[in-house]
């Protein structure tokens, strides 16, 4: 199966935000080559809320470019089989962290943002990824530093997106 099934395939099985999930579905239906960053129009991306349950905590990393504190997460590469293999890819680089694994049942979440021209829209797909006990992080490239946060000192760090990203997955770890 290519990415661009794989990415379809996902957004129709994905129930919530029923008019955001249209909206990635009519984008990939306009734009064949809307995973891509080359694609003008916005692109999907894949990104991951690094979690771990056991002690409360969340793992950010202080974007590079934009200067703020953020879930794992970038673009898709010809290499990922799937969406949710570029979510855990990405979280992987950016944290350095081994041992990673997506929390079961899909994506978390969909977050449309701007973003900078020439291009005008990213089209997130986000995940949710529980670290092993003891996980041990590094600073990539793409950052400025990577820091566990507490649940509750998320919002203080953070934007709206990374909170209802976290919440989304607090209520999915309590199902």
């Amino acid at each position: 199966m290519s990415l661009y099934d794989d990415a379809v395939l996902v957004l129709k099985e994905y129930e919530d935000q029923t008019e955001l999930r249209q909206a990635y579905l009519d984008h990939l239906a306009e734009h064949p080559d809307g995973l891509w960053k080359a694609c003008h129009a916005g692109h999907i991306t894949a990104s991951a809320l690094v979690i771990d349950p056991e002690a409360d905590r969340v793992l950010l990393t202080l974007h590079r470019k934009l200067r703020m504190w953020l879930q794992m997460g970038g673009h898709c590469e010809p290499g990922d089989s799937s969406l949710a293999a570029a979510a855990l890819r990405e979280a992987t680089e950016e944290s350095g962290v081994s041992g990673l694994s997506l929390l079961p049942g899909g994506p978390v979440r969909l977050d449309r943002h701007p973003i900078p021209p020439p291009c005008h829209f990213h089209f997130d797909v986000q995940y949710a990824v529980l670290a092993p006990p003891g996980a041990a992080h590094t600073v990539s490239d793409e950052s400025l530093d990577v820091r566990w946060f507490g649940y509750d000192e998320v919002a203080e760090v953070a934007d709206e997106s990374v909170v209802r990203l976290l919440e989304a997955t607090r209520a999915r770890l309590s199902a």
